[in-house]
């Protein structure tokens, strides 16, 4: 993709587009959004304009966007650009451990192989420990000469403040709801009708965790595939065995780390339908015979207003479109919802520890009020 490409980060790829005419790129930036894909999409999309060989050129004579075909693109692409160096969580706790951020620095410190610009990409720098954040303090400030350094996050509030205050804080949040893939609303909405039928019994919960846990197999089997598609020891099977070795374990440690992000954006999904169900419990709470008098959660409700009408109730909502959501709202107490969301944060708490994850879930949906 170029940043032509990218019409739903056109803000932020503008503003990174004028840097670039202007020649006054900075040398570190914080990449931010609700994304994490639109954030590694716009970090390549950079480095490929950097090191682009036929690349558009604005009015000045810089280049401000890459032609997405020539070899460098394709190399940045796949990854496999010598130049070029990616970093993500690959422990399986998600955390970048100071050796990754040592043999990076020392990446970053080495000429350019072959391009112009050598650009290092950060993902999930949130996930920085203490040890290795502080030892990349230096190298962020003032790194070598055509260097640029790229960091991405979507939880920017989990930054070292030593970090945060070295970088260029580049926004691609969007203006409106966070946008939802229709593959995954499509799920929702069968998880939601599941979780707002009228069966009430055990196995009603374990329908709903079935098809939790068919969702997440999905997503395990598809990450599978497209890391291993990338990864050299798919591409280089003949390569020496300890090389090979570290490759597969990389591999692995990368799968496991991206399976438990898109795990937690998904339950976040659920969480956000949770809380549409709360709005509509406490707009129809004044009148509402079987919510209790009291109980859990009915003084962080006890100030609440109902929305004065049908339409201002619907802006509050995530998805307006999906009818369990009132039926469920129907049923169940404010305080009911409220203890719901709670799970819910409990839920992705649990997970990231090493706790067995279908126990985990089990539990979470087992304590659910529906």
């Amino acid at each position: 993709m170029a940043f032509r490409d990218l019409p739903e980060l056109e803000q932020g790829a503008q503003w990174l587009q004028r840097s670039l005419a202007r020649g006054r790129l900075g040398h570190a930036y914080l990449f931010t959004g609700d994304h994490s894909g639109e954030l590694e999409a716009a970090a390549r999309t950079l480095a490929k304009t950097l090191n682009c060989l036929q690349p558009v050129r604005g009015p000045l004579g810089p280049a401000i966007d890459c032609c997405d075909k020539c070899l460098n693109c394709r190399r940045i692409d796949h990854e496999n650009h010598p130049d070029v160096h990616w970093v993500r969580p690959e422990s399986k706790s998600r955390v970048i451990i100071l050796p990754q951020m040592r043999a990076l620095m020392r990446a970053i410190n080495l000429k350019p192989t072959e391009a112009e610009y050598k650009v290092s990409v950060i993902v999930g720098a949130d996930r920085l420990n203490v040890q290795s954040g502080n030892a990349f303090l230096k190298t962020l400030e003032e790194p070598p000469a055509n260097s640029i350094l790229i960091l991405l996050t979507t939880e920017p509030q989990r930054l070292l403040e030593t970090i945060l205050s070295r970088c260029l804080r580049l926004s691609f949040a969007g203006e409106g709801a966070r946008r939802v893939d229709p593959a995954a609303m499509n799920w929702l909405a069968e998880f939601s009708q599941t979780a707002a039928g009228e069966r009430k019994s055990l196995l009603g919960r374990y329908q709903l965790l079935d098809t939790l846990l068919r969702k997440l197999s999905q997503l395990k089997e598809t990450i599978e595939q497209t890391l291993t598609a990338r990864s050299p020891a798919g591409r280089y099977p003949d390569t020496e065995k300890e090389l090979l070795d570290k490759w597969e374990a990389e591999l692995a440690a990368s799968i496991e780390a991206e399976y438990r992000r898109q795990r937690s954006e998904l339950l976040l999904l659920v969480e956000r339908w949770l809380r549409d169900v709360c709005v509509l419990a406490v707009t129809a709470s004044p009148g509402k015979e079987n919510g209790p008098a009291a109980g859990p959660g009915r003084e962080a409700i006890s100030n609440l207003k109902p929305p004065a009408t049908d339409a201002g109730t619907q802006t509050l909502l995530s998805f307006p479109q999906l009818p369990a959501t009132q039926r469920l709202a129907r049923r169940i107490s404010p305080g009911d919802c409220i203890e719901n969301l709670r799970t819910f944060e409990q839920l992705q708490s649990w997970l990231g520890t090493n706790v067995q994850e279908a126990l985990a879930l089990e539990v979470a949906l087992l304590k659910l009020h529906l």
